[in-house]
């Protein structure tokens, strides 16, 4: 009996422990301090959810208290949802925050474009009530957006894997429908899956276009199609993911690629800007005289892969810009033509260890036969010209010239500058990395570009560039802004500036 007494008593006393609190609180007199007065949840696209956005609230007195309520003034009406101690939900009561400690509430949207009077969405988080009530603003703009889904149905595309990272990937997408092969500026566009052009079609982007892209999602230039982005200087064409909060301005890998499969043709690309893919662009044809790609005043930056992965392929490229990515920012494989001018190569990618160069050209692919051996077939490299180009970045070595025996290999480097510095010796016997060889001419070996701002893809050149006035004429008279180029012409996309 005194035993079962002592167990009941101990059982007793944790109950009582366990209910009650472990500090003293006093209710709020309206001296909460936060860590902003108004939380702006940035720009989203109707109906698509908002990134997480965080609100610090202070006790900055010596007491614990306790805050009555906590709630959204438009309650289960707004498009806005908390969560306050863990707990989701519109209203909450007696919230604790201990002396001199601080909670976080978490806030996020989704808003529908049509079912709101006005595209800049606001709604307040009002802290206790009466006299002693205190509120901080929610601020959201809303964007209305062309939508463009794959087919519910069995996909009705027949495509090959596109490989990234080496791994095949599986593909949700559909052919558009001649409606919409033209992009227009009048509302930006958001794909889910990958949106290709058929065989016979030309898919026309106007100027001042966006195109964001979902994860998982992409576009496609398919067998005998064509795509024609006509960005201008003013209104550039922009391809990029869909999730338009700052925080997510430079994170790499959000979407897939612009992609031209073999037998594309004719494509173009003017004052367009892609950005923040795993592949800026992937062109993957059969080689011929002329370019299936050509690039003007483009730029491609912050992919988690490369910027543009060309195989057996003909490209054209003028003032073109192609900043960081995580293996090579141009990387023209398997032989083909290359003739690019004026042209900005600098990769800076800090965000792992980069194995490739900035700029690699190749003339082989390797594959396992039937009976898993390794096979290296050759192609031919009928041109990789780089004339007046800065090809650089945070590497000793970002141009490498990687010859197989077997297949023409012609190359031609002009007025260009170059960062090479074969610190181990590893290409000393190497024909192609010789520059003192007839195929370079002009080079600038490991000279300063003086980039602006290289961790934000700045590649305009400052003032003490090794760059200037030292180009070849050409016929390319202005820059990538439009400047002169005329006279005291500069390597690169980009004429000099005074920072």
């Amino acid at each position: 009996m005194r035993n079962f007494l002592i167990v009941l008593l101990v059982i007793i006393l944790a109950s009582v422990t366990s209910c009650r609190k472990d500090f003293t609180t006093v209710q709020s007199f309206g001296n909460l301090e936060f860590s902003k007065d108004t939380v702006f949840l940035d720009t989203v696209f109707s109906n698509i959810g908002s990134a997480t956005h965080n609100l610090k609230v202070y006790n900055r007195g010596s007491k614990a208290i306790t805050i009555p309520s906590i709630q959204l003034e438009n309650g289960m009406a707004s498009n806005y949802r908390l969560n306050v101690d863990g707990i989701a939900g519109d209203t909450f009561n007696d919230i604790d925050i201990l002396a001199n400690d601080s909670m976080y509430v978490f806030i996020e949207t989704t808003i529908d474009f049509n079912a709101v009077p006005n595209p800049l969405y606001t709604d307040k988080i009002l802290f206790d009530n009466g006299n002693n009530q205190q509120d901080v603003d929610l601020v959201t703009l809303v964007q209305d957006a062309v939508f463009l889904f794959p087919d519910r149905d069995p996909i009705s595309m027949k495509i090959d894997s596109l490989t990234l990272d080496g791994q095949p990937t599986t593909i949700r997408g559909r052919f558009l429908e001649d409606s919409e092969l033209t992009f227009t500026k009048e509302k930006p566009y958001v794909i889910y899956g990958y949106m290709a052009v058929p065989n016979g079609k030309t898919a026309t982007i106007n100027a001042g276009a966006k195109l964001h892209f979902h994860d998982n999602s992409g576009f496609i230039v398919d067998n005998g199609a064509t795509l024609k982005s006509n960005g201008t200087l003013t209104e550039k064409v922009v391809f990029e993911g869909d999730r338009l909060e700052h925080t997510f301005s430079n994170i790499p890998g959000q979407w897939g690629t612009l992609w031209m499969r073999a037998g594309s043709k004719e494509n173009e690309l003017h004052n367009t800007q892609i950005k923040n893919g795993i592949i800026g662009v992937l062109v993957d044809s059969i080689n011929g005289t002329n370019p299936v790609l050509t690039l003007k005043n483009t730029e491609i930056y912050n992919n988690s892969n490369y910027g543009i992965l060309a195989r057996e392929t003909n490209i054209l490229g003028e003032n073109v810009v192609i900043g960081n990515a995580s293996q090579a920012s141009l990387a023209a494989t398997i032989g083909g033509t290359y003739n690019f001018t004026h042209s900005t190569f600098a990769n800076y990618w800090s965000n792992s260890l980069r194995q490739l160069p900035s700029v690699l050209v190749n003339n082989h692919f390797t594959y396992l036969n039937a009976s898993g051996d390794e096979i290296t077939e050759t192609r031919d490299l009928h041109a990789a010209n780089f004339t007046n180009c800065i090809i650089t970045g945070n590497n000793n070595i970002e141009f490498i010239l990687d010859k197989v025996d077997g297949s023409a290999f012609n190359y031609s480097a002009t007025n260009s500058l170059i960062q090479f510095e074969d610190v181990g010796g590893t290409f000393t016997n190497n024909t192609e990395m010789d520059f003192t060889n007839s195929n370079y001419n002009n080079i600038i070996l490991n000279g300063f570009p003086h980039f602006r701002d290289t961790s934000k893809n700045d590649f305009i050149i400052g003032e003490n560039s090794d760059a200037i006035n030292a180009a070849a004429p050409s016929s390319i008279s202005e820059d990538i802004l439009g400047v002169s180029r005329t006279v005291n012409p500069a390597i690169g996309a980009y004429q000099d500036i005074i920072f």
